[in-house]
């Protein structure tokens, strides 16, 4: 898979993409695209079930300079299952080009903090946090009070996405993010009509008006106007 140019759904402030893992996440979401995907597309399944593995070819894809890349936006890097061997290789493939910005999303940020000495000062280093409510059956990944906390201790460049939103209390959820001071804070809904537990457009809106009051960068995705018309 070469470099590619952001499109889609994908971030706006994100300039092009870039997966060298292959197999199936272990966090294993519920909403999961890339699962969907797999099950619709013969080359999509052999690429990502399976273990968790690397995708040797991918490491001699030439990243230049001046771009914004996010890397392993198909897996979690920092999944628990994934080896640090995987994850010592991928970075270093990054710092082998380090006149970009690399960005890094994970649903285990505890795993961070033992990688640090290692990601490039410039990376963006973000966290999934859907909700702030206990939600058995949406993913096996740690638990968003516990993402929480990991990302709040950690000194870099952070942010934050709340996407798909699931049904949320707005206090909590919006001192969360406070707590976690990210750079900003990306929120979207469901793109897949999936029947996730989504929040009210009341909620939604009482919590932009949370974060405006802590000074928090917002940067909403388009697919949020689907709960905003309800």
């Amino acid at each position: 898979m070469p470099l590619n140019k952001s499109k889609g759904q994908m971030y706006n402030w994100v300039t092009h993409t870039h997966s060298h893992l292959g197999g199936a996440c272990p966090h294993a979401c519920s909403y999961c695209f890339v699962r969907a995907m797999a099950e619709r597309f013969p080359a999509m399944k052999k690429r990502y079930t399976g273990p968790v593995r690397l995708i040797e070819d991918e490491f001699k894809v030439n990243y230049g300079t001046d771009k914004t890349i996010f890397i392993e936006h198909m897996n979690d890097l920092f999944a628990a299952d994934v080896p640090q061997e995987f994850i010592n290789k991928i970075i270093n493939h990054c710092l082998w080009w380090p006149h970009n910005t690399y960005v890094f999303q994970t649903k285990n940020p505890a795993r961070y903090s033992d990688n640090l000495g290692i990601i490039s000062l410039d990376s963006i280093l973000g966290v999934t946090i859907e909700t702030n409510r206990f939600m058995p059956g949406i993913s096996t990944a740690p638990v968003t009070f516990d993402r929480m906390i990991a990302i709040e201790k950690l000194n870099a460049r952070k942010f934050v996405t709340i996407e798909p939103v699931l049904d949320f209390d707005v206090d909590v959820l919006a001192s969360w993010i406070d707590r976690i001071k990210p750079e900003f804070l990306n929120l979207g809904a469901d793109s897949k009509n999936r029947n996730l537990p989504e929040p009210t457009v009341e909620k939604i809106m009482a919590l932009v008006d949370k974060l405006h009051e802590y000074g928090i960068e917002l940067r909403e995705k388009h697919n949020l106007q689907r709960l905003k018309a309800k």
